[in-house]
C-alpha cells in the first residue's frame, strides 16, 4: 500500500512536469491553452498551437521516453555487473552507439547539411542510424560481459568499462578530423544532448521501441532479483542465467542504442537516478524499483529539459551539462555515503 501511495505521488510529480514542460519555453503559454489545445480545441493564437504540437510536445515525449529508457538501463546495467557505479555512459556503452552513428554519419551517410543529424541522412539513413547505434552499444556490452567473466573486483571492470570508452571516442576524433565542416558541426551538436531532435515522424520509431523494450523491462523483476543474489543462488533458484544475461544486453542494447541515436550521448541519468529510486523506495526488489526508476528519469529528464531551454530565454543550454549538474551531486553524494557506512557512521 506504501509503495502504490509512492507510485502515484512519483506519477503526479511526473504529470505536473510534463504539463510545465509545455507551458515554459522563450515564449509562456498558459496551462489553459495547454489543456485546450492537447483537447482538440482551438487556442487563443495560432503559433501557441504550432509551438506547442510541433515542438513542445513532441520534446516532451521524447525526454519522458528517453528518461525512463535510460534509467532503467543503468538499474540493470548495475544489477548484471553487481556494480553500483556502472551505468551506459560510464562503462563505455554510450560510446559504442556514439561510434556507430559517426560511421554513418562520417562515413558518407550524410546529404545536405542540417543542423540536427536525422534530417540529414532521410528516412533509410535515419534507420541506419539507430541500427548502427544499437549494434555499437551492444558490442561493447558484449566485450564488458566477456571481460566481467575474466575481472572479479567491480572497481577493475569499471576501470575497463572506462578506457573502452577512451577508445571508442578517440575513433570518433579520428573521423571527426578527416570529415566536412558541415557535418562536424551536425555531429559536434547533436553530441551535446537534445530532447528536441525527434520530429512527429521519427516519433513512430521512437515512441514504439521505447515503449516495447522498456516495458519488457520492466517485467523482468524477479529474475534481476536473482542476478541481484549472484550467479550460484540464481541457478538454485532455477533461473536460467545464461538467458537472462543476454536478455538484459539486448534490451539494454536497443533501448540506449535508439536513444542516443535520436537524442544524443545523454550522460548521468542512467547511473544516478537508480541510486534515487533506491532512496526513495527504501528497497533492493526490482520488481518496485523499476517502475519507481523508470518514473524517476522521466521525471529528472524534464527537469533537465526545463533547466536546459532557459524559460524566458530564447537560449538553450546543452543537455549534457544540465544532466551532470543534477546527476553528479547525486553519485557524490553516494560514494559519501558508502565510505561512511563502512566506516560505521550509518
Amino acid at each position: 500500500m506504501k509503495f502504490r501511495l509512492l507510485l502515484a505521488v512519483l506519477l503526479a510529480v511526473l504529470c505536473t512536469l510534463f504539463i510545465l514542460d509545455l507551458v515554459l519555453g522563450s515564449v509562456r503559454i498558459p496551462p489553459a491553452e495547454i489543456f485546450a489545445i492537447l483537447t482538440g480545441r482551438p487556442g487563443s493564437q495560432r503559433s501557441w498551437h504550432t509551438i506547442v504540437m510541433l515542438f513542445r510536445l513532441p520534446k516532451a515525449l521524447t525526454a519522458v521516453g528517453a528518461g525512463a529508457g535510460l534509467a532503467v538501463s543503468g538499474l540493470m546495467m548495475q544489477t548484471l555487473f553487481r556494480n553500483p557505479l556502472a551505468g551506459p555512459s560510464v562503462l563505455g556503452i554510450c560510446s559504442g552507439a556514439s561510434l556507430g552513428v559517426a560511421l554513418v554519419v562520417m562515413g558518407g551517410g550524410a546529404g545536405r547539411f542540417s543542423s540536427r543529424l536525422i534530417e540529414n541522412l532521410g528516412t533509410f539513413g535515419n534507420l541506419g542510424l539507430v541500427l548502427a547505434a544499437v549494434a555499437g552499444a551492444g558490442l561493447v556490452l558484449a566485450v564488458i560481459l566477456v571481460a566481467a567473466r575474466f575481472v572479479s573486483n567491480i572497481m577493475t571492470l569499471l576501470i575497463v568499462g572506462l578506457l573502452g570508452g577512451y577508445a571508442l571516442n578517440s575513433i570518433v576524433s579520428v573521423l571527426i578530423h578527416f570529415s566536412r565542416p558541415e557535418i562536424i558541426q551536425a555531429y559536434l551538436a547533436w553530441s551535446f544532448g537534445n530532447f528536441g531532435n525527434v520530429t512527429w515522424k521519427e516519433m513512430a520509431i521512437f515512441l514504439p521501441v521505447c515503449t516495447l523494450f522498456g516495458g519488457g523491462c520492466l517485467l523482468l523483476g524477479k529474475p534481476l532479483n536473482g542476478l541481484l543474489l549472484g550467479e550460484t543462488y540464481a541457478r538454485s533458484m532455477g533461473l536460467d542465467y545464461l538467458k537472462t544475461r543476454l536478455l538484459v544486453i539486448g534490451l539494454t542494447a536497443v533501448l540506449v542504442g535508439v536513444i542516443t541515436a535520436y537524442c544524443g550521448p545523454i550522460a548521468f541519468i542512467g547511473i544516478a537516478v537508480p541510486h534515487l529510486a533506491r532512496a526513495t523506495t527504501s528497497t533492493s526488489d526490482h520488481r518496485h524499483l523499476l517502475p519507481a526508476t523508470a518514473i524517476a528519469g522521466a521525471a529528472i529528464a524534464l527537469v533537465a529539459d526545463l533547466l536546459a531551454q532557459l524559460p524566458g530565454q530564447a537560449a538553450v543550454l546543452p543537455l549534457n551539462a544540465v544532466t551532470a549538474l543534477i546527476g553528479s551531486p547525486v553519485i557524490i553524494w553516494f560514494i559519501l555515503k558508502r565510505q561512511r557506512s563502512r566506516r560505521g557512521f550509518f
